[in-house]
């Protein structure tokens, strides 16, 4: 598979919008295309998926270790495919560039295009270019300047192909209807932008007459995955919510589960009970925003709680865990865990982080260690103690987290079962030991 890397010096700069007409614009030329999204971000993958009709993946070091980022690699079934990057280029953990989208071009390879969308500049724009081109290891190979005119663009083309040894393969007019709005996660998702189709189209059409993609193309490299161990079979079934209060999931994490067990999808939101299962996954998402319909689908929250009552398993990633409370705010959830959560104003915990489990649980035995990432606004208050002991990844806080009620388990971390299938073979034999 030939790939290449769509990049920024920031968030903001049109990273997502630029990936999906190019992803867009290249299936129309008749080229087998899929995406990747490097960092822990779900919303984009999902924009992935509408740009080219082939599921998005993310690549990951520290959620899925070197080798299983490799690994991911491997899920992208196409002859080519475009990586867009996390933030901007160099942005790493912490204050470094360890896990950026620099340090995963490096690891695997492949060439990068710097999307640059110029701040009331001129040839300041040309060193800065220049600096990013050429620090360290960079694999920066050519520049497209976004949100110009086009006399301006030629300006500052001439520029800095004076100046460096990039090469501009060409500009994106100011396209105010094609910006995506945001929430306070991030992005909003898009099942919930209805002219979305229109929109990807408008802006592939408008790359194929202002980019040079044959360029674009020539710079894609090869780039070697690494096959997944898959988990034997399992005589198991998995319930994973699937709606628009319950989209954030890794895509390893559910191609993991197919091939080890059967899936069933359904709605927390408009399905009446919950399906036949062994195992209820319930992922992130936005169920502080869908409050209201996830509270009046009483049926639902009684089936869930039932299920826990009885015995069964389940795992809750932070939308998920928050479902589990009582409360959300003022609206009544399923209450399996005795508590409530709210939004606040601010990021609570954001980023990446090292989980050690202070008991024995779905996820593995007292002391096992897991990586994972947070990244949410509410807050909660529930009875009980904590299952998980967590240190940011790199600094030194530390905090508690998770709870454990029967055979259930929930929190706000989310992991990636590539990084972790320790934890994930522990979870498929307890599901097994406890049918």
């Amino acid at each position: 598979m030939k790939g290449i890397m769509i990049t920024s010096p920031s968030s903001g700069s049109g990273k997502t919008t630029f990936t999906m007409g190019l992803l867009r614009a290249l299936k129309m030329k008749g080229l087998d295309i899929c995406g990747f999204k490097t960092g822990p971000d779900y919303i984009d993958t999902a924009f992935i998926k509408e740009a080219c009709g082939k599921d998005g993946t993310n690549l990951d070091m520290h959620l899925q270790g070197r080798d299983g980022m490799k690994k991911a690699l491997s899920l992208g079934n196409a002859e080519y495919c475009i990586i867009e990057g996390a933030m901007g280029y160099f942005d790493g953990m912490h204050n470094n560039y360890i896990n950026s989208s620099y340090d995963i071009s490096r690891e695997l390879d492949v060439n990068a295009v710097l999307i640059y969308t110029p701040q009331a500049e001129m040839f300041t724009a040309v060193p800065k270019i220049k600096g990013m081109a050429e620090f360290g290891q960079s694999k920066i190979k050519a520049v497209i300047i976004n949100r110009v005119e086009k006399n301006y663009y030629a300006l500052l083309k001439e520029a800095i192909e004076e100046h460096t040894d990039l090469k501009v393969l060409g500009h994106i007019p100011p396209l105010k209807e094609a910006q995506l709005k945001s929430r306070h996660l991030g992005l909003v998702q898009s099942m919930e932008i209805e002219d979305l189709k229109d929109r990807i189209e408008n802006v592939a059409q408008t790359i194929l007459e202002n980019v040079d993609v044959e360029a674009l193309i020539n710079l894609m490299k090869e780039i070697k995955g690494q096959n997944i161990d898959w988990p034997r079979r399992r005589n198991i079934k998995a319930a994973v919510a699937k709606d628009k209060a319950f989209s954030f999931y890794y895509r390893e994490n559910i191609e993991l589960l197919k091939n080890c067990c059967e899936v069933e999808f359904f709605s927390p939101m408009n399905d009446d009970v919950l399906p036949e299962c062994d195992l209820l996954y319930l992922g992130g998402g936005y169920p502080e925003v869908f409050k209201e319909e996830l509270s009046k689908n009483t049926s639902m929250l009684k089936s869930i709680k039932g299920f826990a009552e009885k015995g069964g398993c389940i795992f809750g990633e932070c939308g998920g865990f928050m479902y589990l409370l009582e409360y959300i705010e003022d609206c009544k959830m399923a209450g399996v865990f005795k508590g409530k959560s709210y939004l606040t104003k601010s990021l609570q915990r954001f980023g990446y982080m090292n989980t050690t489990l202070k008991v024995d649980c779905l996820l593995g035995d007292a002391g096992d260690k897991l990586t994972g990432h947070e990244f949410h606004k509410s807050t909660a208050e529930v009875e009980g103690d904590t299952v998980y002991e967590i240190r940011k990844a790199m600094g030194e806080k530390v905090w508690s987290c998770g709870y454990k009620y029967k055979n259930v388990l929930g929190g706000y971390p989310h992991i990636s079962f590539l990084g972790n299938m320790k934890a994930l073979n522990h979870m498929l034999d307890y599901v097994e030991r406890n049918k």
